[in-house]
């Protein structure tokens, strides 16, 4: 079911976390932190907005890494009733996809709820203070690639990584949403 996130909360500081990455490593946000900011994505393995968007996201994060952003990766989705976004398929899915950057496991779905992540894609961009300045799309890509798509995401946290702020004008991202466990 698609699901849409509200838009940027301008300035909200980002929850720190420790999680295992696909890796083997554990991660926590304040070594992840890039110097000029953080782009944070709440994604999964099995959803069609992900697959769309995927090679995009790891285009952006490689070119954005020179910018002084770091990126980094978070599935939340329930793994049991998901199997497909389980953390083994998570480390098939950075590998295909050629990962420049962390993609960490929120087994107990905490990270998800402390960001108020609403759905796969769902980025959170912040500047180097961690305060978050974009909260928007990727691309206007859905399920189906829109070629040649202006960059927003890329864009959005370039201008971040130069100024500090975001644009004030977002649109939200679109996916699926995040498949919380039964309480």
């Amino acid at each position: 079911m698609a699901a849409l996130p509200p838009l940027c909360d301008f300035g909200w500081k980002a929850p720190s976390f420790s999680l295992p990455g696909v890796d083997g490593k554990t991660y926590m946000l304040e070594n992840l932190r890039g110097p000029n900011g953080t782009l944070i994505a709440f994604i999964c393995n099995h959803c069609p907005y992900v697959k769309t968007v995927i090679g995009r996201l790891v285009r952006d994060a490689t070119e954005l890494q020179g910018l002084g952003v770091a990126t980094i990766a978070i599935g939340s989705n329930d793994p049991v009733a998901y199997p497909a976004d389980n953390f083994d398929n998570m480390k098939i899915f950075a590998r295909q996809h050629g990962f420049t950057f962390p993609y960490l496991h929120d087994a107990s779905q905490s990270v998800a709820r402390a960001y108020d992540a609403v759905c796969t894609p769902d980025f959170f961009g912040f500047n180097g203070k961690l305060e978050l300045q974009y909260r928007g799309r990727l691309d206007a890509s859905k399920t189906t690639l829109v070629p040649n798509a202006r960059r927003e995401l890329f864009e959005a946290m370039k201008l971040v990584a130069e100024t500090g702020e975001g644009p004030r004008e977002q649109t939200a991202s679109m996916g699926c949403s995040v498949k919380w466990k039964a309480a």
